[in-house]
């Protein structure tokens, strides 16, 4: 069987019985970094096989992964912190486990992003995980675009280099949106800075961000909400348009998700409006 197991995000203790003694009682474990787990592991007096597993090797690691779970092994993958498959390397081989009826299961602990969002005190009845934003800065926006129209929190992760920049542009398109920054979770300086896009990057004007990051953005606003519901298809076209600076093709796009309609007959409908 495959164990799925959540290992700590920054305090070694944040680790359940059940996940040590899965480590102990299986054949070999699966690792990002082989020196980054061993901390754990030496930690606990666990001593197992481990087989390097990340993302610029799932593809070729595959297939004698699942040879040895067919063969009957009981396989245990971690990542570097927290949950395996949740922005991390896992996803691919439970999928593969899945078509070939192999049998899988997850020892649940830490994750990032329920952890933030729990202290956030962001709305947690609605939410999305985003995962690592875009690079480039036309899909970032784009990204941004979706996110900042949707009607719940948005749980994010960002690396630290980057973050001053996806704040700059979060100014831009909504400077009034509440954002939450949780940084260094579970870890003696662990901390939540809460305000906008501004408040942010004058937080970390003259002092370098360090540390892992998760980025919560707050749901667009109820007022904001109603005020699409009172719109033609077409003014909400266009509001989208001006607000985020894109063109109408993007902007129906963003619209039809939101009105829950296909993009075609929005289309239509604006098409029919303009003649």
């Amino acid at each position: 069987m495959l164990y799925l197991v959540a290992t700590p995000i920054g305090n070694l203790a944040d680790i359940t019985i059940r996940a040590l003694d899965t480590l102990k009682a299986c054949d070999y474990i699966l690792c990002e970094d082989t020196r980054h787990s061993l901390i754990l592991l030496k930690h606990y007096d666990i001593v197992k096989p481990l087989k390097s597993y990340h993302k610029f090797n799932e593809a070729s690691q595959a297939t004698s992964i699942l040879d040895d779970l067919k063969a009957g092994k009981n396989i245990c993958l971690i990542s570097d912190a927290g949950t395996p498959g949740i922005s991390d390397p896992g996803a691919d081989l439970v999928r593969l486990c899945v078509e070939q009826n192999i049998a899988s299961t997850a020892i649940a602990g830490p994750c990032a992003a329920i952890h933030a969002l729990s202290c956030s005190g962001l709305p947690t009845d609605r939410f999305q995980f985003w995962g690592f934003l875009a690079r480039k800065e036309g899909e970032l926006r784009q990204n941004l675009q979706s996110i900042l129209s949707y009607e719940g929190t948005t749980i994010c992760y960002e690396s630290p280099h980057r973050l001053l920049d996806v704040l700059q542009l979060i100014h831009t398109m909504e400077a009034t949106r509440l954002l939450v920054i949780g940084r260094e979770l579970t870890k003696k300086f662990e901390e939540f800075v809460r305000g906008t896009a501004q408040d942010l990057l004058e937080r970390w004007e003259d002092v370098p961000v360090k540390g892992e990051i998760v980025l919560l953005i707050a749901p667009a606003s109820q007022q904001m909400i109603e005020a699409w519901k009172e719109w033609t298809p077409q003014e909400h076209v266009q509001w989208i348009e001006k607000t985020y600076g894109i063109s109408q093709k993007e902007a129906i796009k963003l619209v039809a998700a939101q009105r829950q309609m296909p993009k075609r007959d929005l289309y239509k409908q604006i098409m029919i409006d303009n003649s």
